[in-house]
């Protein structure tokens, strides 16, 4: 029986898919152990939730503008933590910092950067509805020595060697793509690792279903509100209206899509024109596993992997998910452009 789990572990499937990448190192390998881990700690955290004084926010207000919920705090500093140790970064980024954290001196360091947002839709925890941490790997730019700086970081999405993210909800789920595939992980409790329950991912190529906060309609510039309208008619290709789905918890949004199939729309609004979400902890390691699932990812102009983000913190809108979805979005924005 043990011998039938480590086949289908974590580890035993990135070690059969190194022979396959580029990136097929120690370092690497070992990042990726580490991460696993640190999700494993988080959700255990979680699962205590409304056991412990965990719930709720802390009072302080992070670099996005938003309330910090205690679990984020938690999540970020498990994460800081444990992959500043691991031998393999040189330095991180957090949606909850306003820097990139170089890894300290006292600390082996390594040729890889890891972006991540700990706890996306954080807010939702007290209600029970499921959450995320979001990752992005990249390396460092060859040929750079010395300290780390802003630059080195400031990659587009197609240079990411692995993204995926880690679901915590009824049950754990951990997916990710080192850019030969999506592949889906479930936590069984009883082992304590995260089995293969979902090889080889793959989008429809078109779906039945549309997710956005049309409490912001309003707001909208008429390319987004034509797109609504587009899914909600019977004008598609569908010739029926799809259905909407809308959690209000990104990653778990995005998980329904790329299991599904379908579009999660985040349009700019009037408040915020270059759009909400984060490039590069958000918007950009889900358009890598979207690409490598057969999707894709725009921000209703250009491919989401080819952004180049001129700050840390950059944000883009975001249409992800079946490709004939998207590209529908995409054929409705050139008519406003």
């Amino acid at each position: 029986m043990e011998d039938e789990i480590a086949e289908v572990a974590v580890p035993a499937h990135i070690r059969l898919h190194q022979q396959k990448s580029p990136h097929s190192t120690e370092q690497y390998t070992g990042l990726l152990y580490d991460l696993i881990l640190s999700g494993k700690t988080i959700s255990r955290r979680i699962n205590k939730a409304g056991l412990l004084d965990i719930l709720g926010g802390t009072g302080e207000v992070n670099v996005q503008g938003e309330n910090v919920q205690k679990l984020d705090e938690i999540a970020n500093r498990i994460l800081i933590y444990r992959m500043e140790r691991c031998g393999a970064l040189c330095a991180m980024a957090s949606e909850e910092e306003p820097n990139f954290i170089p890894v300290s001196p006292e600390f082996p360091r390594g040729d890889y950067i890891l972006i991540f947002d700990p706890l996306d839709g954080s807010s939702n925890i007290d209600v029970n509805i499921n959450v995320g941490t979001i990752f992005s790997i990249l390396r460092r730019p060859q040929g750079t020595s010395g300290d780390v700086c802003l630059e080195d970081l400031l990659q587009a999405g197609a240079q990411q060697v692995a993204a995926g993210y880690i679901l915590y909800g009824p049950s754990t789920m951990l997916v990710f793509t080192t850019g030969q595939g999506v592949h889906g992980f479930t936590l069984d409790p009883g082992v304590g690792e995260f089995l293969l329950s979902h090889p080889d991912i793959r989008i429809p190529e078109r779906g039945k279903i549309y997710s956005v906060n049309e409490g912001y309609s309003n707001c909208w510039d008429e390319a987004a509100r034509q797109s609504v309208a587009y899914f909600k008619g019977t004008d598609n290709l569908a010739q029926a209206p799809y259905s909407s789905r809308y959690v209000g918890s990104l990653v778990a949004d995005f998980h329904r899509t790329l299991l599904y199939g379908g579009i999660y729309m985040y349009p700019p609004v009037v408040e915020k024109p270059q759009g909400k979400l984060r490039l590069m902890c958000e918007a950009a390691p889900l358009a890598f596993l979207a690409e490598q699932a057969g999707g894709l990812a725009s921000d209703g102009h250009r491919r989401i992997m080819d952004i180049v983000p001129d700050q840390l913190h950059a944000r883009t809108p975001l249409f992800i998910g079946s490709t004939q979805d998207v590209a529908a979005v995409e054929a409705i924005y050139k008519r406003y452009k």
